[in-house]
């Protein structure tokens, strides 16, 4: 039934949504549609998935979101086609979010790779049945217009059903400017296009003929004429208050990585989403918080050191990468870090205690989707012990939680 939730007919969305248990059970949106009255809700200690339910009429139930455990695949450092048994693997394995970058360039230019995100999520999405999927991030303002991304995630959405987030971001230089060889603008413009650009995507899911005259873009009596019956759910990343506060009044998800200090998630950026939560009236259980945890966990500690090598660049200092967008000069200086400096931005781990030590306060943080970036080689290991060895403490983490 993978094409039957696409509004080829053009007809309002629905008006109201319920929420049930995770994990996904294939067929069990469909059967919650035809029989809403008789979908169990969990008990206690059992977690709470973030699937919405589109029924016609009345919000029957909301809940509060809980964790979720998911993988980011690292676009960067793999072909397309290894990402894509990577990504079902991480569904075999018992996760519950697959996210990948959309990068133009990558990072490094010495073994780098860049695919195509919306290609690559459509190969996933005809290999796996549960797994949400989604971009972490996508920049929708420069390269892409926004509503050729509004008719892509259209049709994704149609495709999968329920399994598609659009994560978006300001974007960087690095993606953009080899190819308009433009000036790269400030924080201020890329700002507004984001807002902007969010406007009209979502105008383009709700409606038909739309007419958008904005500061960036414009389209005249524009019609996305596959698109699911529900607006794909838009997730703002956020690495200040600025955008964090915008992301709690306007988005649907809340998106923002580990290893920057527990001031900024605990002072800045949490505080930040409440205030935009309180802003429009939304209740704190309607906005995804989730956080991309850099974690290098492999049973031999010198692997779980030296793995993170390879994604020095993340390590880089604001000054020390100013001006940098070709990724042959981001190597160069990335290979120049010690390798303290590159592992100080990850969770670097060998066995599951140490890692849920420091993986804990993030959910302690109100985090609820948690999904982890490993940065080995070898990712089939990674997935296997980290699925195996530190996932059900997580599980348990998470119980003790709702028992309180």
């Amino acid at each position: 039934m993978r094409g039957s939730e696409c509004r080829g007919d053009l007809q309002p969305p629905a008006a109201g949504f319920i929420r049930f248990r995770a994990p996904f059970v294939p067929g069990e949106q469909e059967r919650a549609r035809e029989h809403p009255d008789e979908v169990r809700l969990p008990q206690k200690g059992e977690p709470w998935g973030d699937t919405a339910v589109a029924v016609a009429g009345v919000v029957r139930e909301t809940v509060v979101m809980t964790l979720r455990i998911g993988y980011k695949a690292s676009a960067e450092q793999f072909n397309p086609r290894q990402l894509v048994e990577l990504a079902v693997q991480a569904e075999q394995v018992g996760l519950d979010s697959v996210m990948i970058s959309d990068h133009f360039q990558p990072w490094r230019h010495t073994g780098g790779h860049a695919p195509f995100s919306m290609a690559w999520l459509a190969a996933v999405g005809e290999r796996t049945e549960r797994v949400l999927l989604g971009t972490s991030v996508m920049t929708p303002t420069f390269r892409y217009n926004p509503a050729v991304v509004a008719q892509a995630f259209g049709t994704l959405a149609c495709l999968y059903p329920e399994r598609v987030i659009l994560g978006i971001g300001t974007g960087e230089a690095l993606n953009e400017v080899a190819v308009s060889r433009m000036q790269w603008p400030e924080f201020k413009e890329r700002f507004a296009r984001m807002r902007e650009a969010v406007a009209l995507m979502r105008e383009l899911w709700a409606g038909q003929r739309v007419t958008f005259e904005g500061d960036y873009y414009q389209t005249h009596n524009a019609t996305v004429y596959d698109r699911p019956d529900r607006p794909v759910p838009v997730y703002i990343a956020a690495g200040g208050p600025v955008v964090a506060r915008y992301a709690g009044r306007s988005g649907d998800g809340f998106i923002c990585t580990s290893g920057k200090g527990a001031d900024l998630y605990r002072d800045k950026l949490m505080p930040a989403v409440d205030e935009g939560l309180a802003a429009a009236g939304r209740a704190d259980g309607s906005i995804d918080r989730m956080i991309e945890i850099k974690l290098s966990y492999d049973p031999d500690p010198r692997l779980a050191l030296e793995n993170t090598r390879f994604w020095a660049p993340l390590a880089l200092t604001p000054e020390q990468k100013h001006g940098l967008s070709d990724p042959r000069q981001i190597e160069a200086a990335s290979d120049a870090l010690s390798i303290e400096q590159v592992a100080s931005r990850w969770i670097v781990a060998s066995d599951p205690e140490t890692a849920l030590a420091q993986i804990k306060p993030y959910l302690d943080l109100g985090f609820n989707h948690l999904v982890f970036h490993g940065p080995g080689h070898d990712q089939s290991r990674f997935l296997t012990s980290f699925a195996s060895e530190v996932v059900p403490g997580l599980r348990a983490l998470l119980s003790e939680r709702l028992d309180h």
